[in-house]
């Protein structure tokens, strides 16, 4: 049973979207971010929505494993813990199972990306016109300068994915994919590192899921401060474009279903809404 969202998390807007209505499953994926992981927390935290929040620790030895306990019940709806160093993709697909919200978006804890653009990347789902939505860096949203191969080896990856998945993406690499999870959840995912973002997009072309792709802010960070993805990954993830798209097990086509999960008799039975926008709670409870 789900818990349904507190007075002081409403709406977004005074539009007729389902904002009250629709839980966001965001999945965390921590792996040595002692530094940043709580502001990070307390920042997804502040946005108005329904939220349900996963951190899945991939095996952290700088102190992040011992913080994170902290902040269950409070910040944190579920934490995991995974023995060992398994890679994001794996983190990502322990969340995914886990995940029992409506919606589930990726959320990386080192700050370069803001949640408070939830709501613009859910707009498109809840409005009935996209499977999923990217968060992209390069559709001129304000972004830090920095790293200039870096930006070029993400647009080449994405150009032959593109070429792969026939897609007209600007940003496969992209940490912000926003996902309906009835779809998510059927996909066949087996990603242990960073491949997962090029699996992820292979996956849902092949789904023929509904795709946008809408600007977002980034505040990529330097080697420095902590930025883990090398040139070793761009090779690998030119190996996943080929191997996701090419062999294997495929996704299935997938059809949004007629009525969507925060538009069933049950979800709007539970939640009923005056015209104040003062949710009244059903009497179930989990």
């Amino acid at each position: 049973m789900m818990d349904y969202p507190p007075d002081h998390r409403r709406r977004i807007t005074d539009d007729d979207l389902a904002w009250d209505r629709v839980r966001l499953t965001v999945v965390i994926p921590v792996f040595n971010e002692v530094r940043t992981v709580e502001t990070l927390l307390r920042r997804v935290r502040e946005v108005p929505l329904w939220l349900e929040v996963i951190v899945v620790d991939d095996g952290s030895t700088d102190g992040t494993r011992d913080l994170l306990p902290q902040f269950t019940g409070s910040l944190i709806d579920r934490l995991i813990m995974h023995e060992r160093n398994r890679g994001k993709g794996a983190a990502l697909r322990t969340g995914f199972e886990h995940a029992t919200g409506d919606v589930v978006v990726v959320q990386d804890a080192d700050m370069e990306y803001d949640p408070h653009e939830f709501p613009m990347l859910l707009r498109p789902i809840l409005s009935g016109k996209a499977d999923a939505v990217f968060g992209s860096r390069f559709l001129g949203g304000p972004h830090r300068v920095l790293l200039f191969w870096h930006s070029v080896g993400n647009r080449f990856l994405t150009l032959l994915s593109n070429m792969f998945t026939d897609l007209n993406l600007t940003d496969m690499e992209t940490c912000y994919k926003m996902i309906r999870r009835e779809l998510l959840q059927d996909l066949p995912l087996s990603a242990n590192r960073f491949g997962i973002e090029p699996e992820l997009t292979a996956r849902l072309a092949q789904a023929r899921a509904r795709i946008f792709e809408l600007p977002i802010s980034y505040d990529g960070r330097s080697y420095d401060e902590g930025k883990k993805i090398g040139w070793k990954d761009g090779v690998s993830a030119l190996r996943c474009i080929v191997q996701y798209n090419t062999f294997g097990r495929k996704a299935k086509p997938w059809m949004a279903p007629a009525v969507a999960l925060w538009d069933t008799d049950e979800r709007l039975a539970s939640i009923s809404v005056d015209r104040d926008g003062a949710p009244a709670h059903g009497s179930e409870e989990s």
